[in-house]
C-alpha cells in the first residue's frame, strides 16, 4: 500500500483521488476550496483546506513521507509549478503534474517533475481515434512517434497464428497482450502458436504510421 498527496481535487484530481483510495492506498487530498474538501472527505483517506503554494503548510502536514505527489492545478499555471516545487523540495522522491500545454510542461520537467499529464489532450486523441476508427478501442501516446493502442483483431487475421500473421514484419509493430473472446482470458505474454479470433482484443504498441495500418 503506498500513499499518496493529491493537490487539486477538482474533476481530474477528484477522480484520480477516489480512485487510489478505493484501491486500498492511502490518499492526502488538498485543495483550496472547501466545498471541494468537504465533497470529497468521505471518499479519501484525509482531506485538507490549505493553500498548496505555502511551504510551510505542506510542511506542517508531514507530506515528506508520502510516496508519490499528484499536483492536478489546472487553472493556475503559477500554483501549479509553485506547488510542484515545494514537494519536491520537500523530499517526495516522485511527483507526477497536470500541464495546461507544452510549454508549461517543459517548465514542470526542469522543475523536477518526474512525469508530466495532459488529460484533457490525451482523452480528445483517444475519443478523435475511435470515432475514425471503429476498431480502435483505446489509445495511449508513449512519446510524440510512438503509441500503444488497444484493438479489435482484424478480419484476416480471424484463426491464424501470430507467427502466421507476422506483424512485426508487415506492419512493423509488437503484440504485447491478448483478451481471448473465448474465455476472456488475458495473455501477456503471446507466443508465436497463438491463435487470433475475429472478437479477440489485442494490445499493441508501435510507430504511429505504422499503428494507422491498422485503423479500419
Amino acid at each position: 500500500m503506498k500513499q499518496f498527496i493529491v493537490i487539486g481535487c477538482g474533476r481530474f484530481g477528484g477522480s484520480v483521488a477516489k480512485t487510489l483510495y478505493q484501491m486500498g492506498h492511502d490518499v492526502l487530498a488538498i485543495d483550496a476550496d472547501e466545498d471541494i474538501v468537504q465533497h470529497i472527505s468521505e471518499h479519501v483517506t484525509h482531506a485538507v483546506q490549505t493553500d498548496a503554494t505555502d511551504e510551510q503548510s505542506l510542511r506542517s502536514l508531514g507530506i515528506r513521507n508520502f510516496d508519490v505527489a499528484v499536483i492536478t492545478i489546472g487553472s493556475n499555471i503559477q500554483s501549479s509549478i509553485m506547488a510542484t516545487l515545494i514537494v519536491k523540495d520537500l523530499g517526495i522522491k516522485y511527483v507526477v503534474a497536470k500541464a495546461q500545454n507544452e510549454l508549461h510542461a517543459k517548465v514542470l520537467y526542469k522543475i523536477g517533475a518526474d512525469r508530466v499529464v495532459f488529460p484533457e489532450r490525451d482523452m480528445g486523441m483517444r475519443v478523435a481515434h475511435n470515432l475514425v476508427s471503429s476498431n480502435i478501442l483505446d489509445y495511449i501516446e508513449l512519446a510524440p512517434e510512438y503509441s500503444i493502442m488497444e484493438i479489435t483483431a482484424l478480419e484476416e487475421w480471424d484463426q491464424k497464428t501470430l507467427h502466421e500473421i507476422d506483424v512485426r514484419a508487415k506492419y512493423g509493430i509488437n503484440i504485447m497482450a491478448i483478451k481471448h473472446s473465448k474465455n476472456d482470458k488475458i495473455n501477456v505474454s503471446p507466443a508465436a502458436d497463438d491463435v487470433i479470433r475475429i472478437d479477440d482484443i489485442l494490445v499493441v504498441i508501435g510507430h504511429n504510421k505504422d499503428l494507422k495500418k491498422l485503423q479500419r
